[in-house]
């Protein structure tokens, strides 16, 4: 009976199905999760990790940074980050922030939603 237990605790492993605790990575969600379920998640801190399409620095004071990851379709594919840090196109990033919908910051720069006070790492 010992030898099916350690059998079966190899093939859970082996499988990637054993349970562990949870931690910050656990957390990360998807682009389009994030867009999907936004109204839920106003005020909360999110993860992703994705490639960086866009940036535009020095705007008010910070940092816009677009992260997309391959999920959703064109109106869900993408997040807009602000930060102090930056990153390049093309980079592979770790972000997270708070969310926050319908920020306006005048003269036309609506977002219907924004990760704010990101912090932004290159994914190892």
């Amino acid at each position: 009976m010992k030898f099916i237990s350690i059998a079966f605790a190899g093939l859970v492993g082996t499988l990637g199905l054993a349970s562990f605790s949870a931690s910050a990575a656990d957390d990360v969600k998807t682009v389009a999760a994030i867009n999907q379920n936004s109204a839920t998640l106003v005020g909360k801190t999110v993860s992703v990790q994705g490639k960086v399409v866009k940036v535009n620095n020095g705007i008010m004071g910070r940092n816009f940074v677009h992260v997309q990851d391959g999920t959703g379709d064109a109106k869900t594919n993408n997040l807009i980050f602000t930060s102090k840090q930056t990153a390049a196109v093309g980079d592979q990033v770790a972000a997270s922030g708070v969310v926050v919908l319908n920020r306006d910051f005048g003269s036309g720069y609506m977002y219907p939603l924004l990760i704010e006070e990101a912090t932004i790492a290159p994914k190892k």
